[in-house]
């Protein structure tokens, strides 16, 4: 339950009752009513601006109609205080009777807690990684694989139908460049010296088993052979290679996806040209000549007639060429039939998960979208920055493998993908982001990966001691659903469930921002809620989970460590990080 949503329905009921008795006018638009928390939280748990929303309308002061609503929501039994403030708020206190509630709901619901049906089975498209299949992942891939991949299972939980897709740029230039690195590697197989990688080629030692293969296969075929004879044959056996690489990454990083989407097929497929006769059957294609890039003239510029697609008349800085000089199609325009493919199959919001060099794609992707689909379909593209690679705070060689990156699986093979994906989000995804390989494994409050796990796995060491210590009771989470949760009275432990129950507004809101970096802030924040109620007891021998002579206090204190550990888990779940019960 968001109980955001469940006061402002609350709310909309006492306008009611008091439209009823003629208190208020009938008619009222209730819809920018606002529940949440207050800013400070002495106040209570929920404000409303209810009162000042309604005032204009009703014809009457904003603290007349905060009075009537206190004095209405008063009469709930969760509510214990409601305060009218400043020009109209009004401040809700709810029982502890009501917080008890809440964790009676998360022992019932155990990992599922959360889960909401906001998206009411919209369907969504995210596309994340979408790494040109040119050699292995590198740790910048990573970052966005884990944000698509997180983002898509939040999308999940807050109830879309979400597809998880990678887009394959097989048909560009640099797979070009790729066939032709490869077929240096097949030459040096059959025993060639070849010496250094000429500049221009990809120099990583990735391709050299796949060169082996390909001297076994053809022998010295293609050894003398003039290009034309054996780039398409080098071109696809490289993708496949490539491909095979990263799906291996993308496993070892626990990175799922449903569709594999090729640039290739798109194009032979005619998708391109769909597309192009989609834009300019609603004239918004015609032949024109760009301006040269504001405040620069590049000595090559010659102005020239182009396929332009009309950007501009839907938020871009300036029309598009969808044709290069030769005929053939701009990366753009394949870009916009492959979205435009993703539409046509269902996908009326589209999430695109990209690097920050993607940063000038932005306006136009949008635009290309909003268009071809005449406004049907929406695209959200979100940006992750660089990714930063240290070890103790000085940075990390390049990787022999790669040529010149470190690759996302040697990270993975160092840390372990539990560090990776959480490491991953403890930035919002257009801030840099710092990886020290060496911190991220201390055992420390100031690493919140193992912060967070470490809650998680203390409360299990709580739990197998109540085993022990409460024989005979069961201390399962539906018997614990059914326990006298009363003895939770001290301001810490409410403070814990007030913390557990904000998890499912947490979902609603991360999904509805695209901002999966909340989860791992909220896990942070609930963590160290449950560590500091801990410390509180190592200090108070009285504020102890368990107590020989109170079972009583003992089976509510273990249903709070139980119930917390089942958010942190469902927090986890979301992240793609196991939940350890052991450390």
């Amino acid at each position: 339950m968001n109980l955001f949503t469940e006061f402002k329905g609350r709310i909309a009921d006492a306008v009611a009752a008091l439209q009823a008795e003629g208190a208020l006018p009938e008619g009222l638009d209730l819809s920018k009513i606002a529940t949440e928390p207050p800013r400070d939280p002495s106040h209570g748990e929920i404000a409303t601006n209810a009162a000042m929303v309604l005032s204009k309308a009703a014809g009457m002061k904003p603290r007349d109609i905060a009075t009537l609503l206190a004095a209405r929501l008063m009469t709930l039994s969760d509510v214990e205080a409601a305060e009218v403030a400043g020009p109209g708020f009004i401040n809700l206190r709810l029982a502890p009777a009501f917080w008890h509630d809440r964790l009676r709901d998360i022992l019932r619901a155990g990992t599922d807690y959360g889960s909401s049906t906001m998206g009411g089975g919209k369907p969504v498209n995210v596309e994340y990684v979408s790494a040109n299949p040119t050699g292995p992942m590198h740790v910048g891939h990573g970052r966005g694989a884990v944000v698509g991949d997180v983002l898509a299972s939040l999308l999940a939980k807050a109830g879309y139908a979400v597809s998880r897709e990678y887009y394959v740029n097989d048909a560009g230039a640099q797979v070009d460049v790729l066939a032709r690195s490869l077929h240096l590697r097949y030459r040096e197989a059959l025993g060639e010296g070849v010496g250094e990688i000429p500049e221009g080629l990809y120099p990583g030692e990735y391709l050299i088993p796949v060169g082996r293969a390909l001297a076994a296969e053809f022998g010295d075929r293609y050894a003398k052979a003039v290009e034309a004879e054996w780039l398409e044959t080098f071109r696809l056996k490289a993708v496949d290679a490539m491909l095979a690489l990263i799906r291996d990454d993308l496993a070892a990083l626990g990175v799922r996806h449903d569709v594999f989407s090729s640039e290739r097929e798109l194009v032979r497929a005619g998708g391109v040209q769909t597309a192009f006769e989609t834009l300019s059957a609603n004239g918004l294609i015609y032949e024109g000549v760009l301006e040269p890039p504001k405040g620069m003239l590049p000595d090559d510029w010659e102005p020239r007639p182009q396929t332009l697609f009309r950007a501009t008349e839907f938020g871009d800085d300036v029309d598009r060429p969808l044709k290069k000089s030769d005929g053939s199609w701009t990366y753009f325009a394949s870009d916009i039939a492959y979205h435009y493919d993703k539409y046509r199959r269902g996908a009326t919001s589209m999430i695109d998960v990209l690097g920050a060099d993607h940063g000038g794609y932005v306006k136009r992707m949008v635009a290309a979208v909003t268009a071809i689909t005449g406004g049907k379909a929406t695209l959200d593209i979100r940006l992750c920055q660089m990714v930063n690679l240290m070890r103790d705070g000085e940075p990390v060689k390049m990787s022999k493998r790669s040529g010149n990156f470190v690759t996302l699986r040697e990270v993975i093979d160092d840390v372990g993908r539990d560090v990776v994906r959480f490491i991953m989000l403890t930035r919002k995804n257009d801030a840099h982001l710092d990886f020290d390989l060496k911190k991220v494994t201390e055992q420390s409050k100031d690493n919140p990966v193992f912060y967070v796990q470490y809650a998680h796995a203390r409360a299990h060491s709580v739990l197998r001691h109540a085993a022990e210590s409460l024989a005979g009771i069961d201390i399962g989470a539906n018997a614990l659903a059914k326990a006298d949760l009363s003895a939770l009275t001290d301001e810490a432990e409410i403070a814990l469930i007030k913390q557990l129950a904000a998890w499912p507004r947490v979902v609603e809101g991360a999904a509805e921002a695209h901002e999966p970096h909340r989860i791992a802030y909220f896990l942070g924040e609930v963590a160290a809620a449950f560590h500091s109620l801990w410390n509180k007891g190592r200090d108070a021998s009285e504020l102890r989970f368990l107590l020989a002579d109170r079972p009583d206090v003992s089976i509510a204190r273990v249903a709070l460590v139980r119930g917390m550990a089942l958010v942190v888990a469902s927090g986890l779940m979301v992240l793609g990080v196991t939940p350890v019960e052991e450390m």
